[in-house]
């Protein structure tokens, strides 16, 4: 007697509470933004966002939780609210992809000792590469960088994020390829 697979798990409440938000464009992609939990925690404010996501800039406020015991930001403060905005700017422009983060790199170049304004833009050059890259080969694994400013316009953190846009149901192989002859 055979069984059929599993049912994959059915999404939380607050999942299923966001996911309803988002279909019916009760809440703008910025507040939706900033009530995400996490980001709804570090009381974050969207300060500028066009609906396709070409351009973001969004303050993470310096306060008493996100000090770190030097005086400046926590740079996992930082890190959390810089991971998902590139691989949410993908899905936005590249609609019917599976987008995620593959790679981040924070580069911290000085104290975040005010109040942080991330800043992002997604250039038309690079659309269109990921443009020929996805009608070429199906995927592609941009890297945008953008970064955190200081409210007197020095950059303090860069970042370097790199995207995979795959096929919708893409199963990344857990296992290398079997040799195409035999073992010897």
């Amino acid at each position: 007697m055979s069984q059929s697979p599993p049912k994959p798990p059915r999404p939380r409440l607050m999942q299923r509470f966001l996911r309803f938000m988002s279909d019916r464009r009760i809440l703008s992609d910025a507040r939706m933004l900033e009530f995400y939990p996490p980001f709804w925690f570090m009381r974050i404010k969207v300060l500028e966002m066009d609906r396709e996501w070409r351009r973001v800039r969004i303050r993470l406020p310096l306060n008493a939780i996100s000090r770190n015991p030097g005086g400046v930001m926590f740079g996992g403060y930082q890190a959390a609210l810089a991971d998902p905005i590139a691989a949410l700017a993908c899905a936005r422009v590249f609609p019917g992809y599976s987008v995620w983060t593959r790679g981040l790199t924070v580069d911290f170049e000085h104290g975040g000792s005010t109040d942080l304004e991330l800043r992002f833009e997604f250039p038309a050059t690079l659309e269109r590469e990921i443009r020929a890259a996805l009608a070429r080969d199906h995927r592609a694994t941009p890297s945008f960088e953008y970064g955190f400013y200081l409210r007197d316009g020095t950059r303090c953190t860069r970042i370097v994020n790199t995207v995979a846009i795959r096929p919708r149901g893409y199963a990344k192989a857990t296992t290398p390829p079997a040799p195409e002859t035999g073992v010897d």
